[in-house]
């Protein structure tokens, strides 16, 4: 669609987006252009690490600490926990922050963690020697870590 089409059907395509609605049913993607002139992502700050060396698994046990929690709240929590998780979403913590004050123009004292999900990545296959000629696998697996930050109402 084109700039001008998109701007006078603005209403109902958001109307459509934000209906809660079955996986089966879903509408189609929209594009990185059409979601600019839209203005779809402007009420939020994003920010997406791929490839972690930390399995979704580990992750999840600290991303579950910070879910819902306003940002210094989170970013205290994080400092204190004693996982190897803690420091890789604190700096991501740090990233979606900057992408929501200064690209956004949110203001940082009302943000809190909106949705933070990690999900599986590639994982890379190594084997280690044992007796007898024999070969164990080991998966030093990987995730991906997806941090979204939003104003409270």
């Amino acid at each position: 669609m084109s700039r001008d089409e998109l701007l006078e059907k603005k209403d109902e395509i958001l109307a459509q987006y934000r209906q809660a609605r079955r996986k089966s049913e879903k509408l189609p993607i929209l594009t990185k252009k059409e979601k600019k002139i839209l203005g779809i992502g402007k009420d939020e700050g994003r920010a997406v690490l791929r490839n972690v060396r930390v399995s979704s698994r580990k992750a999840k046990l600290v991303i579950d600490l910070i879910r819902n929690k306003k940002l210094d709240e989170a970013y205290a929590i994080l400092r204190y926990t004693p996982k190897r998780a803690a420091g890789i979403l604190e700096k991501l913590l740090k990233s979606a922050e900057a992408n929501a004050v200064n690209n956004n123009g949110l203001n940082r004292d009302n943000l809190y963690v909106a949705e933070i999900y990690a999900t599986q990545g590639p994982t890379m296959k190594r084997i280690r020697p044992r007796a007898h000629g024999r070969a164990y696998r080991i998966n030093k697996r990987t995730s991906h870590i997806t941090v979204v930050l939003r104003e409270m109402a």
